[in-house]
């Protein structure tokens, strides 16, 4: 570790967290919000480095649209060009497939912001309300998120509302047809009743207290599909509409003129409910709350195949190769850490066709190496951009036998 010293150095690549790389006696060191190219004075601390002052700018860098940028962690990425920021979002999975010595036709990015992100978690600390500096536990307070539907303009108010009313902690807000929905989670133990003026106050949907609905105007509902979904608090979501629109039909074109399919870690339903138009379903997920919302979800709606909606831990208990064998062809979506276990039996089994998602590049492209292994074809692999200005990026593979 070296001490706290000020220089100037050039940056000389990016990494995969979007920060400035730039070498020093031999060492990377990291540092955020600078560009490849640049000539740079920075402060030094072991491996990180804090910008203070571009010197030499790189002309791929753009003015960012929103004021926090910078002291607000929640975004990395406004500083690049379209361009350069495509080629990132891209380049994350092009080096995951090449780490794993996978070879398939890699698509454009595509934009899935629509009209921006439908839930935001904020800490509300004492007066702030915002999100912590990057690689900090500083809180910067915020007025609002741009990146956000219009429907969460008034997040960081509601969020100091919440804290005035139980303390601090954590307020995650999702925009849902009926209302927002509220979740809060107070670092100490608060009283619900405390809550209920917030909910005419500010026309909430529902306000939840660490995990348990407390207070209700309306259901909180999306639609998935030509189905009507009543989400649980924190319920998986898609980060924005436009991504479940535009994943909805990745699976559909990657499952096509198939008869019997399974939808697994399918969460409430976003792919089942589109894939019953024209398939049965089986669907499977260790949530029991997406499960009973998707189950009432498909009670209700018309012109449905039949879904069979079960819970299923599919890390500790995957389908087998004999249980999927009854299926034409499949897709998954597991969390971050991928589905390894469920994989490996998919790799075994006779299924014609898998789609994969995923928000990982690097599990995806393990998994896909497994069912590569397995015979499967990844015939292509399309990046589609949810997460703006950050360093995610989700994955659609489409295989087949």
């Amino acid at each position: 570790m070296w001490p706290d010293r000020a220089m100037i150095t050039t940056i000389t690549a990016l990494g995969r967290r979007g920060e400035g790389v730039a070498e020093i006696d031999g060492k990377r060191v990291f540092v955020p919000l600078a560009l490849p190219g640049e000539t740079v004075d920075i402060a030094v601390e072991g491996e990180r480095g804090t910008l203070v002052s571009i010197l030499d700018p790189s002309p791929e860098r753009i003015t960012p649209f929103c004021p926090h940028f910078g002291p607000c962690g929640g975004c990395q990425l406004q500083h690049m060009s379209p361009a350069s920021y495509g080629a990132f979002k891209r380049g994350l999975v092009e080096t995951a497939l090449r780490h794993a010595g996978i070879e398939a036709p890699l698509a454009p990015l595509v934009d899935a912001r629509g009209t921006g992100r439908r839930r935001i978690t904020l800490h509300a600390i004492g007066p702030a309300a915002g999100f912590m500096a990057f690689h900090t536990h500083r809180l910067h307070d915020i007025d609002r998120c741009p990146i956000t539907v219009p429907a969460l303009a008034q997040a960081p108010a509601i969020a100091r509302a919440c804290r005035a009313a139980v303390g601090d902690g954590d307020v995650s807000l999702t925009a849902t047809l009926t209302g927002l929905d509220v979740e809060v989670k107070p670092k100490k133990r608060g009283k619900p009743e405390r809550l209920a003026p917030l909910l005419g106050q500010f026309g909430l949907a529902r306000v939840s207290l660490n995990g348990e609905p407390v207070l209700m105007a309306h259901p909180p509902v999306v639609k998935m599909g030509k189905a009507t979904v009543e989400i649980a608090p924190q319920g998986f979501l898609q980060a924005t509409e436009a991504a479940e629109e535009i994943l909805g039909g990745q699976v559909l074109a990657g499952l096509a003129g198939l008869d019997n399919v399974a939808d697994l870690f399918s969460g409430a339903g976003p792919f089942a409910l589109r894939l019953a138009e024209a398939a049965r379903v089986y669907a499977a997920d260790s949530d029991r709350a997406g499960i009973e919302a998707l189950n009432k979800a498909y009670r209700h709606a018309k012109g449905l195949k039949p879904i069979e909606a079960v819970r299923r831990d599919l890390f500790r208990e995957p389908l087998t190769a004999i249980e999927l064998n009854r299926f034409d062809g499949l897709v998954f979506d597991p969390p971050r850490a991928g589905a390894e276990a469920q994989a490996r039996e998919i790799a075994r089994s006779k299924v014609k066709q898998v789609v994969a998602i995923s928000c990982e590049p690097a599990t995806f492209a393990r998994d896909a190496r497994l069912l590569i292994e397995g015979g499967y074809r990844l015939e292509r692999v399309t990046p589609v951009d949810q997460f703006a200005f950050s360093t995610h990026v989700e994955i659609v593979g489409v295989f087949r036998r």
